[in-house]
């Protein structure tokens, strides 16, 4: 889905070995295990609208739209009406995380004026 980023691994290697000078390898390792953590977006805070509907980042906007009625065909809360109460809480809640992830995509894609 994503393309492999690669630039926080040579800024943390470099900015380690910088900065702990007295142990190079040591302080390059911890620097190299910082940037890769940055490039596997550990650090992020909120989900990616993008993976939830598991689509990738570049999808056309049909495809997108085909993603979320597909999703939202499997979990829609009206489909678990008659099942188990625990059932149907996540069922609502996985449909609320679909529906907000389209919605950010929406956002993120309208023009701007």
């Amino acid at each position: 889905m994503r393309t492999s980023r690669w630039y926080g691994k040579l800024l943390g290697f470099f900015a380690g070995a910088a900065l702990l000078r007295a142990e190079p390898p040591l302080g390059a390792l911890l620097g190299l295990l910082i940037g890769h953590a940055f490039d596997a977006d550990w650090f992020r805070l909120r989900d990616d609208p993008y993976r939830v509907l598991r689509v990738p980042d570049d999808a056309s906007d049909a495809d997108i739209d085909q993603a979320y009625r597909r999703l939202m065909s499997q979990y829609h809360p009206d489909k678990f009406a008659t099942a188990a109460p625990e059932l149907r809480r996540r069922a609502e809640q996985k449909a609320r995380e679909i529906n907000g992830a389209y919605d950010r995509i929406q956002t993120l894609r309208r023009p701007r004026r």
